[in-house]
């Protein structure tokens, strides 16, 4: 029973290290089936977790501190969106100079915050669902942006697959000329995708500085916005993979953890590596496979589309 247990903690823990992975990627992966790629994850991560974490310290209302941070976020993609949307400057170096943006703004506007904590989001039990066996502790006794991320998840799945909405999302991220001629405002919805990636962006940094580590520090991201870059193409723009792959990125995350309490002789500073390791090993993997990957990617992605030359 008690290795049944500790398989329980460890899983528990995964999906709580996997939430704000899958929240960004999710929010990633709509920006890209509508051909826009912005790589300015980090940064707005960055900006939602430090806009969460002062909106909830100086209220002391964890609810504002999280529209807080989802207005930061959409902030940050309103930004890109207006640079690579409006003015056509290339997605790549705007999403680059976005994170560098972020990173620095997010540092400079919560500097008097650092170390600061305060009582974040609390695990609550759903009645009877959390006494299922095994998987009650797992899914229905997680704090509430964690449900929420299983709503979110289930409604963005459903608008992708089985709605007009995501039709029209995916034939602008597929050929925007074509959807352009049959009166679908290509801008219009890339912007409304853009602005849905930064609000999953900011909600993924609220969890952190209001759930995960209920404090604010420089960087406490620690790279999560790029490993949800590549954690899209190793789903293949599917929903479904992304959640696994989200929680598995999740496990890598804790390994360390797990194998310390093991007592395994190695340098901390190694097991720490394990995640970005784990995401190197899935980059290579994918590429090894082009031709499966090149059917997979939205064909439209990063690639600019002016309506008034067409």
């Amino acid at each position: 029973m008690m290795d049944v247990l500790f398989i329980q903690q460890i899983l528990v823990a995964a999906v709580k290290t996997g939430t704000p992975l899958l929240l960004i990627a999710l929010g990633e992966l709509i920006c890209e089936k509508s051909g826009v790629l912005n790589l300015g994850q980090e940064g707005m991560m960055l900006m939602g977790a430090m806009a969460g974490f002062a909106g909830a310290y100086y209220t002391g209302n964890l609810f504002f501190g999280v529209t807080l941070a989802i207005i930061a976020g959409m902030t940050m993609a309103a930004l890109f969106g207006a640079l690579s949307l409006s003015l056509n400057t290339n997605q790549v170096a705007t999403g680059l100079a976005l994170t560098i943006f972020g990173t620095g703004l997010s540092a400079f506007l919560g500097g008097s915050l650092v170390g600061s904590t305060l009582e974040g989001f609390k695990p609550i039990a759903i009645p009877l669902l959390s006494q299922i066996p095994f998987f009650g502790a797992l899914l229905f006794h997680q704090d509430i942006l964690v449900y929420l991320s299983f709503v979110i998840v289930a409604a963005a799945w459903y608008v992708k697959h089985q709605t007009r909405i995501g039709l029209t999302i995916r034939a602008v991220g597929e050929n925007p000329h074509s959807a352009n001629a049959l009166g679908i405002r290509v801008i219009q919805v890339r912007y409304l995708a853009t602005l849905f990636g930064g609000a999953m962006a900011g909600l993924a940094g609220a969890y952190l500085s209001l759930a995960y580590t209920p404090m604010w520090m420089e960087n406490m991201t620690a790279g999560r916005g790029w490993i949800a870059l590549a954690l899209v193409v190793f789903a293949s723009w599917r929903i479904g993979y992304l959640a696994l792959g989200a929680y598995l990125f999740g496990l890598a995350s804790i390994l360390h953890l797990v194998m310390q309490g093991f007592g395994f002789d190695i340098s901390p500073n190694l097991l720490a590596m394990t995640p970005y390791v784990a995401t190197i090993a899935v980059m290579v993997i994918i590429s090894s496979n082009a031709i499966k990957q090149k059917l997979a990617t939205p064909m439209s992605l990063g690639k600019p589309f002016d309506p008034k030359l067409h």
